[in-house]
């Protein structure tokens, strides 16, 4: 097998979703120490401007899942225009795998834990399927199998500074995922908001994407009054991220606005219900997971709740979310962790 020093141009494909992407970030970053390659991306539209902002990227090529009627000839042509001496599909899936086997090059490389046959479609597989880890480690096989060693993981995403005048500490609050499965109530995240503030001040940011409105609403109603802002909706990926790093605190359901934060070095406080954090927790030492262990049906990895009451969230109650949450603010605990993260 060819080591790594001898790779010159990479073409990676991960083209969604936002916390998948940010989980590729630190393989890519160790690959491209290690050989000095030149990395393309190919991913969907939504995510371009955030992976942009990437140093370790070179150039990021647009697919268009939604359209590829009209843009796939120029799709293919844009695929194509560069040689390169390994594709790497981290996504795994049909999608991913024809454009990885179409594009140019000496080596075709998928990762473990391919679906829906794409294994046809490589030359050569990363690691052996283990998904009892998180979805960076299993994305870093990708580094072992060609050669790299990783000492240390990083998320390089260079982001615009937001200036804030609100005072610290800042809280951003998280209320929503795609699956109503992981979804604290949003009327918790307000009483999580009054139970800080009633033993310390704090600014409070209600942070989303579209779509997510109504729960920030739902938010802000039931905290106390003015004690949130609401920038749910009103921002682009990169926006977020440049609000976000402004936090001290980010509490959060299982989300894309969780694995930001984490990537960007921000505490994050994570409230799982559906699905496991050893798989697609908040990654890094100075975060923390809180959840129910003692339901027999948690995580069950579905958008649905076969129970229909959603106690692994629901009896997640704001007293000891609020606990947890103030014990990350507080400021001698804050210098232990980032003595250790300097280390």
């Amino acid at each position: 097998m060819p080591t790594a020093p001898s790779l010159t141009r990479i073409l990676v494909i991960k083209l969604s979703s936002l916390g998948d992407v940010l989980h590729v970030l630190p393989a890519v970053h160790a690959l491209r120490g290690a050989t000095g390659a030149a990395v393309d991306w190919v991913v969907q539209p939504e995510y371009l401007a955030l992976l942009s902002r990437c140093p370790d990227v070179a150039r990021v090529i647009p697919f268009p899942r939604h359209d590829l009627a009209a843009r796939g000839p120029a799709f293919w042509r844009d695929l194509r225009r560069e040689r390169y001496d390994a594709v790497l599909d981290f996504q795994g899936l049909l999608k991913s795998a024809i454009p990885a086997r179409l594009a140019r090059a000496a080596r075709v490389i998928g990762p473990s834990f391919h679906r829906e046959g794409a294994r046809l479609f490589y030359g050569e597989v990363a690691g052996r399927r283990n998904k009892n880890r998180h979805a960076v480690e299993e994305n870093l096989d990708f580094a072992a199998h060609l050669g790299v060693a990783v000492d240390e993981v990083r998320f390089p995403l260079d982001l615009p500074r937001e200036p804030l005048a609100e005072p610290r500490p800042r809280i951003a609050l998280v209320p929503r995922s795609r699956w109503e499965t992981k979804n604290w109530p949003p009327e918790y995240f307000g009483a999580l908001a009054a139970r800080v503030l009633a033993r310390r001040p704090a600014s409070f940011f209600i942070v989303g994407g579209p779509g997510d409105e109504a729960a920030a609403r739902a938010v802000a109603e039931a905290a106390p009054p003015g004690a949130t802002i609401d920038r749910c909706g009103r921002t682009s990926l990169v926006e977020l991220g440049s609000l976000l790093q402004e936090m001290d605190l980010v509490v959060t359901v299982d989300s894309g606005p969780m694995h930001l934060a984490a990537a960007l070095g921000v505490p994050v406080l994570a409230l799982f219900g559906a699905t496991d954090p050893v798989r697609t927790g908040p990654f890094g030492d100075i975060h923390r997971v809180l959840r129910l262990d003692t339901l027999s049906c948690s995580p069950c990895f579905s958008d649905a709740c076969a129970r229909g009451d959603f106690a692994c969230l629901r009896n997640l109650f704001p007293s000891a979310v609020a606990d947890a949450a103030l014990e990350m603010l507080d400021p001698v605990r804050r210098a232990v962790e980032t003595v250790r993260q300097e280390r």
